[in-house]
């Protein structure tokens, strides 16, 4: 049994099981979201009350082995070259870590790009919401404190054009991304610790993973640069980012469980305002 699941009581599990069986998912489903969660083969099977031989097991025994075999954007070479390709230009890698995976990526918009980002979302501007994982749907969230607006995938020509770059510097298909999000955060706004996958036992989310599946990635963007604050802090790595216009921050995490270091936070600003744009990928499809 793994961290994540130890934690879960076995009342805990016995509610969402049927939570979700009266939503209408079959025995395979539920049995496949709880193996996501980390329960073993045989475990899983209990639970839902299948027979271990009517499913073939993973190739490894290993939980955390099975686990990272999940597939996850990276970019080709990083790591290797200073520079990655984009497609319609080259991005730094100022640096990059491995517990957990992240590179701080050089110029990927410029002044210009980051600039027309802003003016476009300005009007759009509302309070943020957060996806619920309770429900499915979206809520406003006491750790997350900013306005924010979503562009449709490929709404405007300047969006296409980002996301194109994005997906070739990630070796991800376009497709598989949710639409581009711009956040603005005023003096002392924030976004407390999380994790930006969702977590497999709670009872929205088959409902969010009908939608392309998993988040597996996330690219922050920095559109300015506050005059104090406003850093994306990794906890478990004890990691900061600055917000540098035109420089972003990537992450993927390669299981829906805190054993991916992927635990972050947008820092209170204290001077200024911060806008920021946010990538989030997806396993498939996002539609």
């Amino acid at each position: 049994m793994s961290k994540n699941t130890s934690q879960q009581t076995r009342s805990s599990v016995e509610q969402w099981l049927a939570e979700q069986r009266a939503a209408g998912f079959d025995d395979l489903s539920l049995y496949r979201s709880l193996r996501d969660a980390g329960w073993d083969h045989l475990a899983a099977c209990q639970w839902v009350g299948l027979k271990p031989a009517a499913i073939e097991p993973p190739l490894h025994s290993s939980t955390s082995a099975r686990q990272a075999e999940r597939p996850v954007p990276w970019p080709p070479g990083a790591g290797e070259q200073p520079w990655l390709d984009a497609g319609d230009r080259k991005v730094q890698a100022l640096a990059v870590m491995h517990a957990p995976e992240v590179i701080v990526l050089g110029q990927l918009l410029d002044a210009q790009e980051c600039e027309a980002l802003i003016e476009a979302a300005r009007p759009r501007m509302q309070r943020s919401l957060t996806v619920s994982v309770k429900t499915g749907g979206e809520e406003e969230n006491i750790d997350r404190t900013s306005q924010g607006m979503f562009f449709e995938r490929g709404e405007t020509e300047l969006i296409a054009r980002i996301e194109q770059r994005l997906a070739r510097l990630l070796d991800w298909p376009v497709e598989n991304g949710e639409g581009l999000q711009i956040l603005r955060y005023a003096p002392g706004a924030e976004y407390k610790p999380h994790y930006d996958y969702f977590d497999p036992l709670e009872p929205g989310t088959p409902t969010i993973l009908r939608r392309g599946g998993q988040r597996v990635a996330t690219v922050v963007i920095y559109l300015n640069e506050p005059e104090a604050g406003g850093a994306t802090v990794f906890p478990d790595a004890q990691f900061e980012c600055l917000p540098v216009r035109g420089n972003a921050v990537f992450f993927n995490y390669s299981r829906p469980d805190p054993s991916s270091h992927s635990l972050h936070a947008g820092a209170p600003v204290l001077r200024g305002e911060k806008w920021i744009a946010t990538k989030w990928l997806r396993e498939g499809r996002f539609e």
